[in-house]
């Protein structure tokens, strides 16, 4: 047998596997909540208690499940959820879009000043706009309704920001090119840049379904039926003030969570074509 159809084995270097041993081990470490997180939920009330800690639970129970979709209207604050969340995403995207368009491809005076206000908005907590943002909303008549989630964040500054460092590498030449074949300024954004942009739009769609889902003390001003209620603030009215059940927590947090899980899975390639787009330009 010749040397050449012999397989080959490299041995790694000790700094790539020092490298990888450190990489696996982070990554162990941020999955060992959402692993208890599970195994919790999945425990009778004696192994829930029990002062030794059981990852595998001797016995599994659905019976925390049941109980957390029984006794609240989980599904209703679900679908309350994804509704906000995916509403406040697509006017964010479609909002932010056409600013940083505007800012980096067209000319009009002003638009340097404009930017600047929209960055400096950053240093502006959220919490210092709540008694203004809740007077508008009551004087519109939108309190208890998604419209008053919705409304205050369909334009964050972050939005902006990243598309505009997105348009700013896009070639002119290609702006120019489409004004020559007779497309309109609209039919420039709408179907040359955005399919372009893929990557950033789902990176920021990323990052406004988390921040959105995830949102609770201004859903918990504005929104004040427990029909309403999205599931941040609804976990909160669930949990018993006498009685801890551990079981029932980890339960109704795992099907909060698990909605952002699947999202993530959905968006994982375009935001990896997002972060190296973003390295390999100047």
């Amino acid at each position: 047998m010749s040397t050449d159809s012999k397989t080959r084995f490299t041995i790694p270097k000790p700094k790539t596997v020092g490298l990888y041993v450190t990489l696996y081990g982070a990554a162990f470490l941020f999955i060992v909540p959402y692993l208890y997180m599970v195994s919790t939920s999945l425990k009778t009330e004696d192994f829930a208690f029990s002062q030794q800690p059981y990852w595998i639970p001797p016995e599994i129970t659905f019976q925390w499940y049941q109980a957390v979709l029984q006794g609240a209207p989980i599904l209703q604050w679900l679908i309350n959820t994804l509704v906000i969340a995916g509403a406040t995403t697509i006017i964010v995207v479609i909002i932010d879009s056409m600013i940083a368009f505007s800012l980096t491809k067209l000319d009009w005076p002003g638009k340097r000043i404009v930017f600047t206000v929209i960055i400096a908005s950053f240093m502006v907590p959220i919490y210092a706009n709540m008694v203004p943002l809740y007077t508008i909303i009551s004087d519109f008549g939108l309190l208890n309704s998604p419209l008053a989630v919705i409304l205050p964040f369909s334009a964050i500054p972050i939005g902006v920001f990243l598309f505009t460092q997105f348009f700013k590498d896009l070639p002119d030449s290609v702006i120019e090119a489409a004004k020559l074949d007779g497309f309109s300024t609209f039919q420039i954004y709408l179907r040359i840049v955005l399919p372009l942009m893929k990557p950033a739009i789902a990176a920021l769609s990323l990052y406004t379904f988390v921040y959105t889902w995830n949102q609770f003390l201004w859903p918990l001003i504005v929104l004040q039926g427990e029909t309403s209620f999205t599931l941040p603030v609804g976990i909160v009215t669930t949990q018993p003030t006498q009685v801890f059940q551990p079981g029932a927590e980890m339960a109704v947090t795992l099907i909060a969570a698990a909605p952002l899980f699947i999202v993530f899975l959905i968006l994982q390639e375009h935001l990896v074509n997002a972060v190296q787009m973003q390295g390999t330009t100047g």
